[in-house]
This record gives structure tokens, C-alpha cells and sequence, in this order.
């Protein structure tokens, strides 16, 4: 049987409510509180907001739920109240409507978790889904007459909350709205032909565009989706035009007067479900419903011409050279890099000259760190680029995601690729309370394997996270962190294969000091690894060094014949790079060359271990030092 929502849809438009977080913040409640707590705090505030759109003349209510899922509501204390506050939430839409005897539908409304899904972010697909079960469960045992997903960016994400609705009740309908920008497509690139083929496919029984920038942007998502899929049923829910702030006030400039047209002309296009998002009011949904009043049921819809669908071909400029690193790779070159770190005030001059240093001993390339233990340096992208130009040596810079929200981690990516620098190693980075400023901000937007994904399959083919034209592609050869002696090898197996599912496209080594432990390694990953892998190398300086690494660093074990060669050699820093040689020596046949992480910035260290290196005669390479 069909859905009674359904079957009034299919009689022409329905109106939905305006926003709600506007009119509750309108009303003194702030942004920090979390809206979605009203409805167990200020039950009333809720239920008069809902009222005040009846009154204006809506038919259809969105539940105060927006940001109801456990992910959100961690963010206030309320994790574990996902179910009471989603019940609270319909049992005052209900009673609004019974107080005013008027036969609205009720929706509840399900949003984003505010986190991205692997392998852009660290939440996978299944706890997605898990999460949004909970939230809809609540939703539909409070007897909402359908769940509407919206303001979605992630085509992925929106896909797992659908699938959720529907494994829960498969008969209940789903409004699914994405989110769309002035170039017509979603944050992560999605155009609507495809949002609308991807939600039909799982189920959807009404998709659309909601929030945004105004009434043009989604009448025009809409109509794209219509072309292609002209049968299907579609909402069109906008924003109050894009949002100003004045005098700490949060301002909309779209009027009541806009949005009656814009209600009008949706009507006309036979979009069956119209409302208000962020920034409109009972004033607005009041001129829609006497507009959409004024266009008459059962009249034939006007003929409008549709729009045609704009197709961009662009050219794609011929590949570069690939980079130094790139070719030593290609060409079986055992490769040698030493790391770098910034430094602290603005004189390069030390740097430069230990730059040119280790390009003398031999050096393929060196590696620029980027705030190692979280302790503050030049910014390594200009450190790169001037050791690139000064000293003619190319370098790989150390990318950490750490710290970065979406547009620092673009905007650099840029500066870098702009700058010459075409070698990343992409890290998480240490957090910043190990290091200069505990209290900075730490939080990041992207995860390791994401980032590698957005360089490989977006900047790298040309065009960013939100799907824009970069007007020429870049070309990055990227890097991943690679522990061979991790605890847990079947963990570190997968990961990698992760990362280079996602575009590794070489690995730089934690340090170890055993040669069975790359090979364990091998072994569990079931042969060699498919991408060129560089060695950490950490030659010990003294024993009390080794005691450092060994009790203290997660992931490094110092064998015991080790600890007491550092405690009882006369020379102990040498000794340190007789054993980083010799385990050089030993797994030589297994990478693809060495990372040198100098102890205490003792850059000479490493220029002899490189030089010892490529003459293959260590012996004689120590006496000479």
C-alpha cells in the first residue's frame, strides 16, 4: 500500500516549515548550546516555533533533530540521549499539530555526522551507518511519518543514512537532499545527475537540494536532475540567500516577497515538496503558501523551456618531467635523504650550508620536516622551495594533516606545487600538546589516506576537494609513514595497503635496529611491498640515546646486544653508525634506499653514512672520518 505522504505528493505540491535553528537562535538560544537540546531543555520554545509555521500555513514539519546523532551531540554531554532527545523532538511536533488541529505531516529530520567517512576521513562506512540507525530508530518509533535527509555533502555519507532509514522501516518514505554550490555541484565534487542516480538507486522516495546558497542554485540542481530522471519526485528546500553578519547578528537577505516566487516557479517545474532552510521564516513559508494557494490544482502546469545542462571540456596540459626522486625510483638508483628540520627564527643561512653539505656527500634528495614535535619552525614549504633554488637539490616535504582544516591543507598543497616542491610525504603530524603551544588547536578536517586520495585523484587530475577546476592539473608524487616493527603487524599490513590503495606512492620507514624485523614484516604482508620503501635510519648517538629510543618512543625496540655496543664502545657516536651500517648492509636487498633522521641535528653523521654508502667500503669510509 502506498504511503499516505506519498500519495498527497503525488496531488501536487506540499509546503514545508521554515528554519528552525534561525527562529531558535532568534529566540536567544545559542549556537554552543547545541539546538537540538531545546527539545528536552526548552520543549516550549520548540513547540511555539512549530506552531508559529502552522499558523503561517506549512504542511509538513521537520522535527528539531538536525544534529540529533550520537557524533554531535558528543559534543555537548549529550551522547547517550541520542533516543530521548529524537522522541522529545516528534512528541512536541505532534502535539503542535494536535493543538492547532491541522494535518500536518511530521519528518524527521536527520543531518550530517560532522565527520567524513574513510577514506577521506577516519569514520568508516559501517559506523556511519550504525549511527545514524540510532538516530532514525528513535525518529520512527516516536511515529514520524517520514525521515528527510538533509544538507548533506557526501555522497557516501547520505547514501549509508539511506541505506539506515531503509534496512529500519523500507516502507516509510525518505526525502534525500544534498547540498550544492554556485558551480553546481556539492563540496566533494558530486554533480546532480549523478546525486540523483545514486539515491533513486538506494531507495530514495524523493530527492532534491536543500540549504545552499539560495533559490537559483538548487532550482538549477533540480532542474539538471529533472533531464535525466523527469518520473522521479523532488523537494527543493533553499537558504534565505547567503548569510551576513551585522552587528553580531546573523542576517539573511533573501524577502518573503523572493521566496513566493521562487515557491511559484518550483510549483511550475512540478517539484511536489517546497520549503524554507536557513533564514527563512513564518514570513517567508506565509507569502509561499499564499502563492502556491494562488497557482491552482489541477491546472495544467505552464510549458517553461528547461534549461540546458551546461558540459565543460577541459584540456588537460601534457605531464612534466617526474620529479628526481621520481626517476632515481624508475631507474633502480638506491636513494639516499636525510631530514631537515626548519628553522626557528628567520635565518636560513645555517641550513642552506648544511643543505649544500649533504648534497656534496651524495644526497638524492632531501626530506623538509614541518613542526617536528610539534614545536614551531618556518613554515617548510618556503624552506623546500628556497634549498630547491639556492642549493640545487630537490627536496620532499613533510606533509603533516594535523592542524590543517580544508582550505589550509589546499591552499598549501597550491603554494607548494607553485614553489616547485612536487615530492610530499603525507603524516598525521604530532599533536600539540607534546610541543611549543599545548593549548593550539590540533584538529584536523582530513586523514592521512584521505589526503592522499584528494592529491591522486583530485589535485593530481585537476581539480580540488569541492570538484573546481584547478586549470591545470598538479603532479605530486606522494609518500606514506610505514612502520616495519609495529606491535601489531596484521594492522600495519592493512594500513598500508590502504594507503597505497589510496595513492601512496613510496614509504618512508620508522627506525629499526634488527634486520629480521623488516623481514617479519614481509613475510605477514605476503611479499615484497609493491611501492619503493626507504629505511628509517636513527644512528645512535650514545647510550644514553639508545635507552631514550628504546624505553621511551612507542614503536622503536633496541635489541639487548645493541644497548650494550652503545654502552661499552670507546667512540660512541661512530659506533652508532658502525650499527646503522651494518643493518644497512643487512636488509639492503629489501628498500629502495635510506632516510637518515641525524641524531641532534648532527648533519655530518649522516653526510658520512651516505658517503660510506655509495663507496660500499665502510671500513675504510670510518678510518677516512
Amino acid at each position: 500500500m502506498t504511503h499516505p505522504l506519498l500519495m498527497r505528493l503525488a496531488q501536487g505540491p506540499l509546503l514545508t516549515d521554515g528554519a528552525m535553528g534561525t527562529q531558535l537562535y532568534s529566540r536567544g538560544y545559542s549556537f554552543k548550546q547545541g539546538f537540538d537540546s531545546a527539545n528536552i531543555e526548552r520543549p516550549q520554545v520548540v513547540r511555539d516555533i512549530h506552531e508559529a509555521y502552522l499558523l503561517a500555513g506549512a504542511d509538513v514539519l521537520e522535527t528539531n533533530t538536525f544534529g540529533a546523532n550520537r557524533v554531535k551531540l558528543a559534543e555537548h554531554g549529550l551522547q547517550d540521549r541520542v533516543a530521548e532527545i529524537n522522541r522529545a523532538a516528534v512528541q512536541i511536533a505532534q502535539a503542535a499539530r494536535e493543538a492547532l488541529r491541522q494535518p500536518a505531516f511530521i519528518l524527521g529530520a536527520v543531518g550530517p555526522l560532522g565527520r567524513m567517512l574513510a577514506p577521506l576521513g577516519a569514520l568508516s562506512p559501517q559506523e556511519a551507518r550504525a549511527i545514524f540507525r540510532e538516530q532514525i530508530q528513535a525518529l520512527i518509533e516516536a511515529g514520524v511519518d517520514g525521515i528527510i535527509l538533509e544538507t548533506f555533502s557526501s555522497l557516501a555519507e547520505i547514501q549509508e543514512a539511506l541505506r539506515a532509514a531503509k534496512e529500519i522501516a523500507p516502507d516509510i518514505p525518505v526525502i534525500a537532499q544534498m547540498t550544492f554550490g554556485r558551480d553546481g555541484v556539492t563540496k566533494l565534487g558530486h554533480a546532480p545527475v549523478d546525486v540523483a542516480a545514486a539515491l533513486l538507486a538506494n531507495g530514495a522516495d524523493v530527492v532534491g537540494a536543500n540549504c545552499g546558497i539560495g533559490p537559483r542554485s538548487v532550482l538549477a540542481a533540480i532542474r539538471t536532475m529533472q533531464a535525466q530522471y523527469p518520473h522521479a519526485t523532488y523537494s527543493a528546500i533553499p537558504n534565505a540567500g547567503w548569510p551576513e553578519q551585522m552587528d553580531g547578528r546573523i542576517l539573511y537577505p533573501a524577502t518573503p516577497e523572493y521566496f513566493a516566487n521562487f515557491a511559484r516557479e518550483a510549483a511550475e517545474m512540478g517539484v511536489r515538496l517546497i520549503g524554507g532552510c536557513c533564514g527563512t521564516t513564518p514570513d517567508h513559508i506565509r507569502a509561499m503558501r499564499a502563492a502556491l494557494d494562488s497557482w491552482q490544482a489541477g491546472e495544467p502546469i505552464p510549458a517553461r523551456p528547461r534549461e540546458p545542462v551546461a558540459v565543460h571540456v577541459r584540456h588537460i596540459a601534457e605531464n612534466p618531467a617526474p620529479t628526481a626522486l621520481a626517476r632515481a625510483f624508475a631507474s633502480g638508483h638506491f636513494v639516499t635523504t636525510v631530514e631537515l628540520e626548519p628553522p626557528r627564527g628567520v635565518d636560513l643561512t645555517d641550513l642552506l650550508n648544511t643543505a649544500a653539505m649533504l648534497k656534496g656527500a651524495g644526497a638524492t634528495v632531501l626530506n623538509v620536516a614541518d613542526s617536528p614535535l610539534a614545536r614551531m619552525r618556518m613554515s617548510p614549504w618556503a624552506v623546500a622551495s628556497l634549498i630547491q633554488s639556492r642549493v640545487g637539490i630537490e627536496t620532499v616535504l613533510h606533509f603533516p594533516t594535523r592542524g590543517r582544516n580544508l582550505l589550509r591543507v589546499q591552499g598549501d598543497l597550491l603554494a607548494a606545487h607553485a614553489l616547485g616542491v612536487r615530492n610530499i610525504f603525507v603524516v598525521m603530524g604530532d599533536p600539540t600538546a607534546i610541543g611549543d603551544y599545548p593549548d593550539a588547536t590540533d584538529s584536523y578536517d582530513i586523514v592521512p589516506t584521505g589526503l592522499m586520495k584528494l592529491i591522486k585523484e583530485g589535485f593530481n587530475q585537476g581539480r580540488d576537494f569541492g570538484g573546481n577546476d584547478l586549470g591545470a592539473p598538479t603532479h605530486f608524487l606522494v609518500g606514506c609513514a610505514l612502520n616495519f616493527g609495529a606491535a601489531n603487524l596484521e594492522r600495519e599490513v592493512k594500513l598500508l595497503r590502504k594507503k597505497i590503495a589510496s595513492g601512496a606512492d613510496f614509504c618512508l620507514t620508522m627506525p629499526f635496529y634488527d634486520p629480521d624485523v623488516p623481514r617479519r614484516f614481509i613475510e605477514a604482508y605476503g611479499g615484497p611491498v609493491e611501492i619503493p620503501v626507504l629505511m628509517g635510519v636513527l644512528p645512535l648517538y650514545n647510550e644514553r640515546h639508545a635507552a631514550f629510543l628504546h624505553n621511551e618512543v612507542p614503536g622503536i625496540t633496541i635489541p639487548e646486544h645493541v644497548l650494550e655496543r652503545m654502552a661499552t664502545a670507546e667512540n660512541k657516536p661512530q659506533e652508532g653508525v658502525r650499527i646503522a651500517l651494518e643493518l644497512i648492509d643487512a636488509v639492503r636487498d629489501l628498500v629502495d634506499g635510506i632516510y637518515i633522521m641525524p641524531p641532534f641535528r648532527k648533519y655530518d653523521i649522516a653526510a658520512q653514512i651516505i658517503r660510506a654508502v655509495y663507496r660500499g667500503n665502510h671500513a675504510n669510509a670510518m678510518q677516512e672520518e
